[in-house]
């Protein structure tokens, strides 16, 4: 834990998503070549949260599950991280899964879902009490992901939304658009659009901000453009956040991020230069829980933007969904140290 967070008495997060199975071939072998599976579980709320708790942050998260030895096992892996599962609700008839097919070279991954029908996606209004959770929490984060499984997942993260901000909590986002998710009888816009207007920070994309809200860049100043529309149409936020992927293969990718303030800042981020990628799945994740923790220990925008950029450069050095790179680890590599010594 940093020097800026340690001997205080912090209010938790609590994040709000998903539980998956993730199975995928070891080698980069396709899917059709596998035989056996390396499993792991994730879920891009549950990344976030064990980020944070790994950057020493007291974390909450709540889901669905089913009562079966999956559902045990992805909780024993949470409190393995130090993540809070004490209001997790049970019931429904099966955890979710995914299967990644992972990319090399000029061949990129590629994901299959299976999670109809699962716990989460059954998930009701009523089912959580979201005053006995926010009770002692500072911050709540939740993902277009979550709002696109379900219509009833959906009104049940609208439900914690509203409580949230009646109780003074700051709130944030990623838009995590997934095409195919939105399976039901309303559209993007319809669900999100009053949800984001409660919000205070948010993770946005060019492609996202178009499938939700129709929303088109200036394209001489992207995301000075996305940033200011987004503010425009919804003035509670305090801050939009957009990273930037430029792809050379797919295990080599240079990595960068903006962050636009209240006072109309556009701050930019160091551009890391990533070889030899080992996993880039929840990359997004481990910048919302580096801003996060950016935004919540440290004392400037630029430092917070700084810091959620440099943990997701290393995240992409991890293997599994969540981000398990050490506040100490994040801070050596804003501070330069880019040559991977050992350390004794």
């Amino acid at each position: 834990m940093s020097s800026s967070t340690s001997g205080k008495k912090l209010k938790k997060v609590v994040t709000f998503g998903e539980v998956l199975l993730r199975l995928s071939p070891p080698d980069n072998l396709r899917l059709s070549q596998a035989d056996t599976f390396s499993a792991v579980y994730g879920g891009s709320e549950l990344n976030v949260a064990i980020s944070l708790a790994n950057f020493g942050l007291p974390v909450d998260f709540v889901t669905r599950l089913p009562e079966n030895k999956l559902a045990k096992s992805a909780v024993m892996e949470m409190h393995k991280y130090g993540v809070s599962s004490e209001n997790i609700v049970y019931g429904g008839d099966r955890l979710g899964l995914y299967f990644i097919e992972v990319g090399a070279g000029l061949r990129g991954s590629s994901v299959v879902y299976d999670r109809q029908f699962s716990a989460m996606t059954t998930i009701e209004k009523g089912m959580i009490n979201w005053e006995e959770v926010f009770a002692d929490a500072q911050w709540f984060h939740w993902s277009g992901i979550t709002a696109g499984i379900s219509n009833s997942a959906a009104e049940v993260c609208s439900e914690a939304i509203e409580v949230a901000e009646k109780m003074g909590l700051t709130i944030s986002t990623d838009f995590n658009y997934r095409a195919n998710l939105w399976k039901y009888d309303k559209s993007p816009q319809e669900i999100m659009e009053p949800m984001i207007a409660k919000c205070d920070v948010v993770l946005a994309g060019e492609y996202a901000c178009a499938q939700y809200f129709g929303i088109k860049p200036i394209h001489s100043h992207v995301h000075q453009s996305l940033a200011q529309q987004l503010e425009s149409r919804f003035p509670k936020l305090k801050y939009v956040a957009i990273t930037h992927r430029e792809m050379i293969s797919a295990t080599h990718n240079k990595w960068s991020a903006v962050l636009y303030n209240k006072k109309e800042e556009l701050l930019h981020s160091t551009v890391y230069d990533i070889t030899d990628i080992v996993d880039r799945i929840g990359a997004g994740d481990s910048f919302m829980a580096g801003l996060i923790y950016g935004l919540i220990a440290l004392d400037d925008d630029h430092k917070a933007l700084d810091f959620a950029v440099a943990a997701s450069a290393l995240k992409h050095t991890i293997y599994g969904d969540a981000n398990l790179a050490s506040v100490e680890e994040v801070e050596n590599l804003t501070s330069g140290d880019l040559g991977g010594l050992v350390k004794r």
